[in-house]
């Protein structure tokens, strides 16, 4: 029997990103995958009808300069989203869509611009007293990892505006809801993104671009790099048993593979299926069992044209809808126009018991009245996937902590056990839950193994990646009314200041007469 200088688990970005390094460093490696193939929580799908499309992960941005250097190498070109015209917000079940242009929602409500500001720039302030590498060391851990996104939200937004629009950024950015995660790892998230602005805007952040022909074609390339004998498709793992020296790989048909070292590159959730002998340390197999799987459907409905476009509208519409956002999926030559939408959390819950045909309907609709126009009534083609019904992911995008967790359990989330490393988006310390943290997190226990091989240096391990002369990335921060605009309750505070001395002033003049009397009673 062959032993392996190492066996990775999982061929997603993360595992065959790992596998990609240690062949290339001289290591005898082998990738065993449970799908029938590549990609993991990458997918794409190929049809006459719609060319192709992204089902799984698809965005990329300015700073996430691994995914896009990978991808370079790959002969991977990419192409910018549309977001020249208006997009729209549904800040309510059954509200008027309002149209707004630039990177947020507004309104005509000075109060709510100030509720929304606020809150938007607490998570940079908030996070910037946390490191990415180890957020459960901040002086606050314990305390923001004891509420939930929505008790902050119920605790410093003053308006039902602010507080759709964070269910909103939640559903679309996490697929649950703010009730469900922890707010220490909310804020570790976001900073992971480069900050609130990189992190959830299209233009210079983390949905500016995809991957002409799809993302999970960089896998497949990966995949073809490695050599068909070292990448096995259809082989679950369900037990891993290591000694001393060597550790045991047991797949589902009872195949036994063996290798020096194991990367296991899957996500903390999916860790459940395989029984580790030893068993996982305590504090390890705690936590596994408590990073669920977001629940999200990814839905794609093509038109005969992009109507939105003579509306004025780039085909971003976030909201309170069965969608929590959407993107323009029309293809970079003008063909196969149509929009993308993330039914995530709650809704995708409530929507996955209905048809695909009936959930067509429901999203159609939705887009009708959006877009007031009955053209989305009429798609030419729909597609969907339903993430939650992958037995090998659980959900998507990633595995997100409620409280009590991230303080307690996060330090174990990349502690090698034994000649086990681990990697996942999960585990990366920069865009965390995007391709980009998939790439950092292989590469990083690639690494970990030529360390214990003596090949690399510790301080190796952990690399600095250079930023991509081809995307480089354009400084996105607050302008000065956004840095100095103040929070709601500072700004009725100062009117109440205000107010108050102008009383003062105005009993002052009508009995100016006897200042002198009153400032002999003051002193």
């Amino acid at each position: 029997m062959t032993t392996y200088d190492a066996i990775v688990i999982g061929a997603g970005l993360s595992g065959l990103s790992a596998a990609k390094l240690l062949q290339e460093s001289g290591i005898d490696v082998l990738v065993l995958e449970a799908r029938n193939r590549v990609g993991g929580r990458t997918y794409t799908i190929k049809d006459p009808a719609i060319e192709y499309t992204d089902v799984g992960g698809s965005f990329i941005g300015p700073t996430q300069n691994r995914i896009i250097r990978l991808a370079k190498e790959l002969g991977v070109d990419n192409y910018i989203l549309n977001e020249k015209e208006r997009s729209i917000f549904v800040p309510h079940v059954n509200g008027t869509p309002m149209p707004f242009k630039g990177p947020a929602p507004s309104t005509y409500n000075p109060l709510m611009i100030m509720d929304s500001l606020a809150m938007i720039r607490s998570f940079d302030e908030l996070g910037s007293q946390m490191s990415t590498a180890a957020p459960w060391d901040c002086p606050r851990a314990e305390e923001w990892d004891s509420m939930t996104v929505k008790e902050f939200m119920d605790q410093n937004c003053w308006f039902q505006f602010t507080k759709s629009l964070m269910l909103t950024i939640v559903r679309a950015a996490f697929a649950t809801e703010p009730e469900n995660i922890s707010l220490l790892f909310f804020l570790w998230y976001i900073k992971c993104g480069g900050g609130f602005e990189r992190f959830a805007s299209n233009k210079d952040g983390g949905q500016e671009r995809k991957f002409i022909g799809g993302s999970m074609q960089i896998s497949e390339k990966i995949a073809e790099k490695l050599g068909k004998d070292c990448v096995l498709l259809g082989n679950p793992v369900t037990r891993l048993e290591q000694t001393d020296e060597l550790v045991s790989v047991t797949v589902a048909d009872g195949s036994v593979f063996k290798a020096t070292y194991v990367i296991c590159a899957v996500p903390p959730a999916i860790m459940n299926k395989i029984s580790f002998q030893p068993s996982l340390p305590a504090l390890k197999n705690q936590l596994i069992q408590r990073m669920p799987m977001g629940s999200c459907i990814k839905t794609m409905m093509y038109y005969k044209r992009p109507f939105w476009r003579d509306l004025d509208y780039n085909g971003i519409i976030l909201g309170m809808g069965p969608v929590a956002g959407t993107q323009e999926e029309t293809k970079p030559d003008g063909s196969y126009p149509g929009i993308l939408g993330f039914m995530n959390g709650e809704r995708a819950r409530q929507y996955c018991h209905l048809t695909k045909e009936e959930r067509k309907q429901v999203i159609a609709e939705y887009y009708a009245k959006a877009f007031n126009t009955e053209e989305a009534l009429h798609p030419t083609h729909y597609v969907e996937h339903n993430w939650m019904e992958e037995e090998w992911s659980g959900g998507c995008y990633m595995g997100a902590p409620p409280p009590g967790v991230f303080s307690k359990y996060g330090k174990v989330l990349r502690t090698p056990f034994g000649r086990v490393y681990f990697a996942s988006t999960e585990t990366a310390t920069w865009w965390s839950g995007y391709m980009e943290g998939a790439v950092q997190s292989g590469e990083r226990a690639a690494r970990e193994v030529l360390h214990a091989k003596r090949i690399l240096r510790r301080d190796q391990v952990w690399q600095e990646e250079p930023e991509s002369i081809d995307i480089p990335a354009k400084p996105l921060e607050f302008n000065t009314f956004e840095k100095n605009c103040p929070t709601v309750g500072g700004f009725l505070k100062f009117c109440g200041v205000v107010t108050s001395a102008g009383v003062l002033g105005g009993l002052l003049y009508l009995h100016k007469d006897r200042l002198p009397d009153v400032w002999k009673f003051i002193n």
